[in-house]
């Protein structure tokens, strides 16, 4: 894999950066906290995602001040180009990702987790892996000689793939032992399916069959002539209850007659009872009319009848209707002009109210406008004093280091310098904790009479006086760190003053909004008070134009009072003349009446003449239909046979009791029968149940063949996963040792040691020339750190090769190698880096503030930071190699 371009947007301290990468060795340079390390980060992010960011946050990536951030990487592997584009966005106090996308040759990906699925796919690696194998981050370069071998063995294992096979082998052995429960559980199966089937074998089931079958065949004989027997009863019942049927239907047909003879006498004798009382009812109508025509003759002598009754009656209502409709306008005359009265009167009322209610309000608004006139002139004089504060306030000005409107930027210039200083002081702090931690181990070492450089004893070693040295560079970072401090003070006091400054700016801004809004509200107010006074003197002008118009409507009231008595007069007179018409109408509506009812009299004296000569008709039927009847009882009554009757008797009772023998005898054979033919339907079910058994017990036999063979086939693939992984491991084993001492030889020319050794456990041992052995731990500070990178590398390379040749590798990133390292161990990690070049890597990254380191590179990118901005810049430069030529 090589890193061809890395495009960042507002991450960590990177506002906008864009970076190609090539080919080679390109050595990362600038002062500490100037952003190097967060260029290896971005990188790392742009693989892994929040895998890369340990402990940390989303949050933490977005540039302090900004919501959001983008991350682009492209990189060719194994031949093929590749693109990956990470955006981020803050959503309230969370930042989440919005985009994540992997353009690959065969197509795209997206989201995160397919995302890094897919790198960690095509790199052999996932983010531990990559730390542990091609990323040698700050602080960490010392990670695999501090580990335990366990966790030395888990690590390597875990990059050479061999994790998988012990994973496999773990799988295999679940397998067997899944395999081996099944198994058992399958072979008491088919021991409990055996035992089954001999039991049921033992009942011997088809002998009871037979003798089942051959009862059943008695049964049903026996059945059949019961039947034929039941069905002959049967018929002679049915016969004998024929002509006894027939028998009782004679007998309730002449009841019926008897019945309906009775009933036709009673019928006949009502009908003459009706027709005798309808002459009777005649009768008494012809009185009825001659009543009526009495009581007519005597009040036609009472009204003028020269016209007929219609149409004196039509004349008469003709007039009532007349005086009715002039009596309902007189009525609403009357009303109309009431209520006129009243609504002029209230109107009055109304209008008189209005005008001492504007009067009322004229006098409050006076009120109004004289408090008002005194609110004015306060709000004058604290205008006034307004200015004199904002005047005193701009005075202060005259002698502070920046012009009014200035503090704001002036406080945060001071703070940028403020956080420049702390920057310093920090990465100070760390180099003096470095120092501080050399001296001491060098101490402990020269205490024990060893060398404090490479830890041998003092009279082998050349480097025993190297302590002064490190003390001198002790004071000398103390005196810079306490001038900084100091500076820092400085700083701060100013910082305070500029607060002081800005916090005036802010008082004199609101006291201007204060006067401004004062001034405004004066204006206001001036307003108001001229409308108000014109106000009230249109409220006292509407006053007087309401008492006029409220006399007025009081003349109007009491002339329409006047006309209201000639209206009540004129209907008087038209209620007297109704009062007339009405007795009229009711003495010719009574002779109408008198002619009605003498028709309807007439009427019912002939309906009745009708309904008596109808009932004489109906009478004459009636006794014809009488004769009839009497003639059909006599024939009845001649048809008896008293002696057949009483032979079908005796039939049907000796029918019933056969058949009441038979239907119990013919139950309890059905029941015999049922009963047979359950027991076969059993021994059938438990014939089925057997085959059964004997085909289960069958494939159960065959599932336990087959489960056997898949036993044995798992505990194979278990050992042969296991032998595999040892093996595997013994040759990664061997070719890493060979690999390291190549490395470490070749980096390092001390003649103190012969050789490193690596066990199957990936345990390391040192052995100097004269075969002592030396753990890791006992190595001086730069001996150790140039053993570890020598380990990372020989690792790296092996993964390189990978088990059938070359494998494509990520980078080789090296993040500040030198922090454990003097002078003298810088040259040698300068050729350390060079021999990877040599050995084949593609690509090597390294950051650093060493300028040794420089020499190493085949480009050079310089980081700087802005103290203004806070914010990292790249600048690509030219290698010294590079600049000497071009100077040639």
């Amino acid at each position: 894999m090589k890193v061809e371009r890395v495009r960042l947007r507002n991450f960590k301290c990177y506002g906008d950066a864009d970076l190609t990468l090539s080919r080679g060795v390109t050595v990362v340079h600038g002062v500490n906290g100037s952003g190097k390390s967060t260029l290896l980060e971005a990188v790392f992010f742009a693989l892994y995602g929040s895998k890369a960011l340990d402990d940390r946050t989303l949050d933490d990536v977005i540039t302090t001040g900004e919501e959001e951030c983008e991350v682009e990487l492209g990189f060719v592997h194994d031949g093929r180009a590749y693109r990956i584009e990470r955006h981020l966005k803050l959503r309230g106090d969370r930042a989440a990702t919005t985009k994540c996308v992997l353009e690959t040759p065969t197509g795209t990906i997206e989201g995160a987790r397919d995302v890094r699925r897919e790198v960690t796919e095509l790199l052999r690696m996932d983010a531990e892996a990559f730390v542990n194998c091609a990323y040698v981050r700050q602080g960490e370069v010392n990670k695999l000689i501090h580990a335990s071998p366990g966790a030395r063995q888990d690590m390597i294992d875990d990059l050479l793939q061999l994790g998988a096979l012990e994973e496999y082998r773990e799988r295999a052995s679940d397998a067997r032992l899944g395999v081996k429960t099944v198994l058992d559980g399958q072979r008491e199966v088919a021991e409990n399916l055996r035992e089954q089937v001999e039991r049921k074998e033992d009942q011997k089931l088809h002998e009871r069959l037979n003798a089942l079958e051959e009862r059943r065949g008695e049964l049903r004989g026996e059945i059949d002539h019961f039947e034929d027997q039941r069905e002959e009863a049967r018929k002679t019942f049915e016969d004998a209850q024929a002509v006894l049927d027939r028998h009782e239907e004679r007998r309730a047909e002449i009841a019926d007659l008897e019945g309906e003879i009775a009933d036709l006498r009673a019928r006949i004798q009502a009908t003459e009872r009706k027709r005798e009382a309808a002459k009777d009812e005649i009768r008494g109508l012809r009185g009825r009319r001659e009543d009526l025509e009495d009581e007519r003759s005597a009040l036609r002598g009472e009204v003028d009848l020269e016209a007929s009754v219609d149409e004196r009656i039509e004349a008469k209502e003709t007039r009532n209707e007349e005086l009715s409709e002039e009596l309902t306008d007189v009525k609403v005359s009357i009303e109309e002009a009431s209520g006129e009265v009243d609504r002029l009167r209230e109107e009055a009322d109304d209008l008189e109210s209005r005008a001492d209610s504007r009067r009322e309000e004229a006098d409050d608004l006076g009120t109004r406008l004289e408090d008002d006139e005194g609110t004015v002139e306060e709000r004058e004089a604290t205008l006034e004093d307004l200015d004199d504060e904002i005047e005193e306030a701009r005075a202060t000005f005259e002698d502070a280091p920046v012009d009014f409107g200035g503090a704001e930027a002036y406080l945060e210039d001071l703070e940028a310098d403020r956080e420049e200083l702390t920057g310093g002081i920090t990465d100070l702090a760390a180099e003096i904790r470095t120092v501080e931690n050399a001296i001491e181990e060098g101490e402990a070492l020269l205490e024990a009479g060893n060398c404090p450089e490479c830890g041998q004893p003092v009279e082998d070693s050349p480097h025993v006086d190297v302590l002064d040295e490190k003390r001198e560079k002790l004071a000398a970072l103390e005196e810079e760190r306490e001038g900084l401090e100091a500076e820092r003070e400085t700083v701060e006091e100013r910082i305070d003053r500029a607060a002081e400054l800005c916090d005036l700016e802010d008082r004199v801004g609101k006291l201007e909004g204060e006067r401004e809004n004062l001034r405004q509200l004066l204006t206001e107010k001036r307003e108001t008070l001229e409308d108000r006074r014109e106000q009230c003197t249109d409220l006292r002008e509407r006053a007087a134009e309401l008492e006029g118009e409220a006399a007025e409507k009081r003349e109007r009231a009491d002339a329409r009072a006047d006309d209201l008595g000639d209206h009540r007069a004129r209907l008087g007179e038209i209620n007297a003349e109704r009062s007339e018409v009405r007795d009229a109408l009711e003495t010719l509506w009574r002779i109408a009446e008198i002619d009605d009812e003498l028709a309807d009299v007439d009427g019912e004296i002939e309906n009745l003449r009708e309904r008596r000569e109808n009932w004489r008709e109906l009478h004459d039927e009636r006794t014809d239909r009488l004769g009839d009847k009497r003639d059909r009882k006599r024939d009845l009554e001649a048809e008896f046979d008293d002696e057949r009757v009483e032979s079908a008797r005796t039939e049907k009772e000796n029918a019933a009791d056969y058949l009441g023998k038979v239907d119990a005898k013919l139950g309890e054979l059905e029941g015999s029968l049922e009963a047979v033919q359950g027991k076969i339907g059993a021994t059938k079910n438990e014939l089925e149940a057997l085959e059964d058994l004997r085909e289960r017990l069958e494939k159960k036999e065959g599932t336990c063949a087959d489960l056997e063979s898949l036993y044995d086939e798992a505990q194979t693939l278990q050992t042969t996963y296991g032998d595999l992984r040892a093996e595997l491991r013994q040759h990664n084993v061997e070719t890493l040792e060979r690999l390291l001492n190549e490395t470490f030889e070749l980096v390092y020319q001390n003649d103190s040691y012969a050789s490193i050794d690596l066990d199957g456990e990936y345990r390391l041992t040192v052995y100097q020339k004269d075969g002592e052995p030396l753990e890791p731990e006992q190595l001086s500070g730069g001996e150790r750190a140039l053993f570890n990178l020598s380990l990372r590398c020989a690792i790296y390379r092996l993964l390189a090769e990978g088990v059938e040749g070359t494998a494509p590798m990520p980078p080789l990133i090296l993040d500040e190698p030198t922090v454990f390292l003097d002078s003298g161990h810088v040259t040698q990690l300068v050729s350390l880096v060079e021999s990877m070049r040599d050995l084949g890597v593609e690509q090597i990254v390294v950051v650093s503030h060493d300028e040794e380191l420089v020499g190493a590179a085949d480009e050079l990118v310089s980081v700087e930071k802005d103290a203004t901005s806070n914010r990292s810049r790249l600048e690509r430069g030219e290698p010294p190699e590079m600049e000497l030529l071009a100077s040639d």
